[in-house]
């Protein structure tokens, strides 16, 4: 197995209804958390990582993602004519220069695993990375894809982020029980998608961020629907189970569930409370609320 992950996958072909009527014509990873969409932290976050290639599965309505991480040439124009330094640099270090972009368009809404699958002719035989724009991860100056890749490259497995949940709430998520190999690390033995709280096999759940080898297109290929009529990546993880060895890690970091609307919230007043220009006015104005 290839030891370098270079490519990242973004499946952002939902709908986000959670979020109408802002998502009515404007994608959900558009959304902003203080001054960055939600696109804009997980593209940073697989960078900080060492991706080369943002492969993004769309669909309609996404077009704005496309032109954020695109040259904003009239924009760029306008800010050197007012002197606007500083907008400049940031409408130009969006993304780096060595960094690419690739859009494939999903043309109907088939799952999670089949978004994957979409992005199978850019991602070739190569292991891979998926980033799941509605889990935001504030990894600090680690952030949680880096410390996947560091885990991925020592035991050359593929690996999924995972993290305890209320046991009333497995119906949620992808859940796996796992034999420790160290801490934060172990062995996937069983995944299941969504298995209601007396049948999951543990409070360990697999969130927004994985590592995957490039058999498991192959796999995905032949995955038949299943839970909710879609083609889950879930489904295919089990069955690459029976092939090779997948590791679970506990991701040092905070997750903000931007899918829904308090975990939005959350991370729009958390983060703005770490925002260097922002932090100590803002926490004021919080100190001065009647709550």
């Amino acid at each position: 197995m290839q030891t370098t992950v270079r490519k990242a996958v973004f499946p952002v072909a939902g709908l986000g209804t959670r979020f109408l009527p802002a998502t009515k014509a404007s994608p959900k990873e558009m959304l902003p958390v203080v001054d960055k969409p939600l696109i804009q932290y997980a593209a940073d976050e697989a960078v900080q990582a060492g991706i080369k290639e943002l492969i993004f599965v769309t669909g309609r309505t996404k077009r704005s993602i496309e032109d954020h991480f695109d040259k904003a040439y009239e924009l760029e124009a306008e800010l050197e004519k007012a002197n606007k330094q500083k907008m400049l640099e940031i409408a130009r270090e969006v993304l780096p220069a060595d960094v690419a972009c690739i859009f494939i368009r999903q043309s109907q809404p088939m799952g999670l695993g089949h978004a994957v699958l979409c992005a199978k002719p850019a991602v070739g035989d190569e292991p891979f990375a998926v980033l799941l724009a509605d889990d935001l991860i504030d990894g600090g100056q680690h952030g949680c894809l880096r410390q996947m890749v560091d885990v991925y490259n020592h035991y050359n497995s593929g690996v999924v982020a995972v993290q305890p949940v209320p046991p009333t709430e497995t119906d949620k998520y992808g859940i796996v029980a796992v034999k420790s190999i160290e801490e934060r690390i172990g062995k996937v033995q069983t995944i299941v998608e969504k298995p209601k709280p007396d049948e999951a096999p543990s409070n360990l759940a697999v969130v927004g961020r994985y590592i995957l080898p490039g058999a498991i297109m192959d796999i995905l290929t032949n995955t038949s629907r299943g839970a909710g009529g879609e083609i889950q990546l879930t489904d295919a993880i089990a069955t690459l189970l029976d092939q090779q060895q997948v590791l679970a890690y506990e991701f040092q970091g905070k997750r903000y569930d931007c899918g829904s609307k308090l975990g939005y919230l959350e991370a729009t007043v958390e983060l703005a409370l770490q925002h260097p220009e922002l932090a100590d006015g803002f926490r004021k104005y919080l100190s001065g609320l009647e709550l």
